[in-house]
């Protein structure tokens, strides 16, 4: 067990700090998203979850994404399916940088987000809203904004890699 002041607390806290920031920003530009029938897609939560899944590991992005979803559906500017299609895509990306070692794992996102978090939305959240679309329609809702928000994400991450202080972000 750690102590606050010990360098394992002051890094739980710098994730826990990072992933308010990112569920945050990914919040602010939650209006900036597509109706796509009783979907949403906002681009801009995949970036912030390639960048998370990358710069915190999974579980904080994870719960960044989480928290994200939560605030956009309680501000309306979501909707019921970004509970299973962002959480997943920054679960996938932090894995996927744990094994690779390399900023490229940010494009993993849409792992997470398609056949996992869209199929998910299929079956489990799809019947609570009395939606009638197939699965293949929610494979094309959440890969049509999460393709596009993983590319930014990439690009976005490889540009703060050339600020000196980003790099101490990292705990992952």
């Amino acid at each position: 067990m750690s102590t606050p002041g010990s360098s394992d607390g002051r890094a739980q806290l710098r994730r826990l700090v990072l992933a308010a920031v990112f569920a945050a920003a990914a919040t602010a530009l939650g209006p900036l998203s597509i109706p796509l029938g009783p979907a949403r897609v906002a681009p801009f939560q995949h970036t912030i979850n390639a960048v998370a899944g990358v710069l915190l590991g999974p579980w904080y992005a994870a719960g960044a994404a989480l928290v994200t979803a939560v605030l956009r559906y309680s501000l309306h500017t979501g909707s019921l399916f970004a509970f299973p299609g962002s959480p997943f895509g920054a679960l996938v990306v932090g894995y996927a940088y744990r094994l690779f070692r390399n900023d490229a794992a940010a494009l993993c996102e849409p792992i997470g987000t398609g056949p996992i978090g869209a199929t998910i939305a299929a079956l489990v959240f799809q019947p609570l809203i009395g939606a009638h679309h197939t699965w293949a329609w929610f494979q094309i809702a959440f890969l049509s904004a999460s393709v596009p928000g993983t590319l930014l994400g990439y690009v976005v991450l490889r540009a703060l890699r050339r600020v000196p202080v980003v790099n101490a972000w990292r705990v992952a």
